[in-house]
């Protein structure tokens, strides 16, 4: 669609999760981009402000900076709350991390945390939003998942299992929310180039198929009618569809195989 027909749908204001860098940024740029205002949402202010700075007036929107760390279990409801004057026709609730590595050497504590930032602060911000969205009786939402909540994820096995919960969520809401008008996609890419792969200790040029997130962020916009999942990447559509059509047994033992890290490998 146009970029007026998708600021009449999904604006006149998108929100945005985990807007200071990687995918979150990208689609906070695309979105003023189609000339709707954007709400960035993040723990770094100062990088949200820089991003403010330069797409105000590069695209004549305005961005509008909200401080929030979402493993907090009340931050859903603050950013509900402080945007209640705003007609917002569009949550991009992306914000995740995770780690790899033995199940058992994980901080009990990051595991709470991740839990909270990306299942429970994205469920509570739904459940904020959709009345909202209902009211307008258009709009959006979209998740970022991963392609690992397809299946269970060895040696990614927390992560994997909170991007489970997202698929199944956005499914969900999709099935509830799409007779009414309301687009729902469950963004679910493959490796990409963006902080949060160098934070789990993955060199992204060391990986294959690897895509940049400003290609996840627009390929997920113009699919948005494609749900209720969609993976951008054709190797990794190709890869979880081989995986998927496998015994289940032998597909997790295959992902175990690869996932395995390398001082364990042998």
């Amino acid at each position: 669609m146009s970029n007026n027909e998708f600021a009449d749908r999904y604006g006149p204001v998108a929100l945005v999760t985990g807007a200071s860098s990687g995918i979150g940024r990208s689609f906070a740029e695309v979105l003023a981009a189609k000339g709707l205002d954007v709400v960035v949402v993040a723990r770094r202010a100062q990088r949200l402000h820089e991003l403010a700075a330069r797409l105000e007036p590069q695209y004549g929107v305005k961005l509008t900076v909200l401080e929030a760390d979402l493993s907090d279990a009340a931050a859903a409801q603050q950013i509900v709350n402080a945007t209640a004057s705003l007609d917002i026709g569009l949550l991009v609730s992306n914000a995740g991390y995770g780690f790899k590595g033995h199940y058992d050497s994980a901080d009990p504590k990051a595991m709470a945390e991740v839990l909270m930032v990306n299942c429970n602060t994205p469920m509570l911000l739904a459940r904020g939003f959709v009345p909202r969205l209902r009211q307008r009786g258009r709009g959006g939402i979209l998740f970022t998942s991963s392609v690992e909540g397809f299946l269970g994820g060895p040696y990614s096995t927390v992560y994997a299992a909170t991007k489970g919960f997202m698929n199944s969520l956005g499914e969900g809401l999709w099935g509830e929310l799409t007779p009414e008008g309301i687009s729902v996609l469950t963004l679910c890419p493959g490796a990409t180039d963006t902080e949060a792969a160098r934070n789990q200790g993955i060199d992204p040029s060391t990986l294959r198929n690897v895509m940049s997130p400003d290609d996840v962020a627009s390929l997920a916009l113009d699919n948005f009618d494609n749900g209720p999942t969609y993976i951008p990447s054709e190797h990794y559509r190709a890869s979880f569809a081989h995986l998927l059509s496998m015994p289940r047994r032998d597909a997790l033992m295959a992902m175990a195989k690869a996932m395995k890290p390398a001082s364990a490998k042998t």
